[in-house]
């Protein structure tokens, strides 16, 4: 198996470091990665070197790639942060570009996570991801001491966004959003799942379509003139 490996953190994140160790029991591992900081940047691509770019780069110079994985991501991708994570966009970009893409997170605190502690489910998530060349794209987080591995969906949970001004030592202005969360997650949802020490795996898709809201409303439009 040839396996390509990025993330957003930047080339010199141990993170990085302890994924492609674990991949090397797979198969034969590259690395095409941003080489600073690329975290939250979403989907971004061509501006500023964004990890999209890495993963559009690395397919080009390796065609016989058959999974990217990016990460292991110093900090959570959960919820409703899916939608600016760059971890999980160069797994996107992998699967738009017909190769499976997993994206891998875990959170970090004041100090560095302790990878070893979570080498045995990382190598264990992917023994389950990756028995087959299905076209996937998965979402994966890592508690920092897992006790089990459990199938999720995707939380989505309301934050207050509340701006914070503020003032650094320069006397510069500057303003910060909160994300405090306002309602408790639901259960088997990838943030309970997480909050109870659970490595949640989330199969996503790219479709982003209500089907519930659609269903109703496939009636041809009369529009009035």
């Amino acid at each position: 198996m040839n396996i390509l490996i990025t993330n957003d953190d930047g080339i010199y994140s141990p993170g990085i470091a302890a994924l492609a160790k674990i991949a090397q029991r797979f198969g034969t591992v590259r690395i095409v990665a941003p080489d600073v900081e690329q975290s939250s940047m979403g989907h971004a691509i061509t501006h500023s070197r964004p990890l999209s770019n890495c993963v559009a780069l690395g397919l080009h110079m390796f065609p016989d790639t058959n999974v990217v994985l990016s990460g292991i991501n110093m900090g959570p991708n959960l919820g409703n942060s899916m939608w600016h994570s760059g971890t999980l966009a160069a797994a996107k970009q992998a699967v738009l570009l017909g190769v499976k893409g997993i994206a891998l997170s875990t959170p970090v605190g004041k100090t560095e996570p302790d990878f070893s502690a979570i080498d045995p489910f990382v190598e264990q998530t992917l023994q389950i991801l990756l028995q087959n060349d299905d076209l996937r794209l998965y979402n994966v987080n890592f508690p920092p001491k897992p006790v089990d591995i459990k199938w999720t969906r995707q939380s989505v949970r309301l934050y207050d966004g509340q701006v914070v001004p503020g003032e650094d030592p320069m006397g510069r202005k500057h303003f910060w959003i909160t994300v405090s969360p306002l309602e408790p997650a639901d259960e088997n949802t990838d943030r309970w799942a997480v909050e109870h020490d659970f490595v949640s795996i989330t199969p996503l898709r790219l479709d982003l379509t209500n089907e519930s809201e659609l269903s109703g409303k496939l009636d041809i439009i009369e529009v009035n003139h």
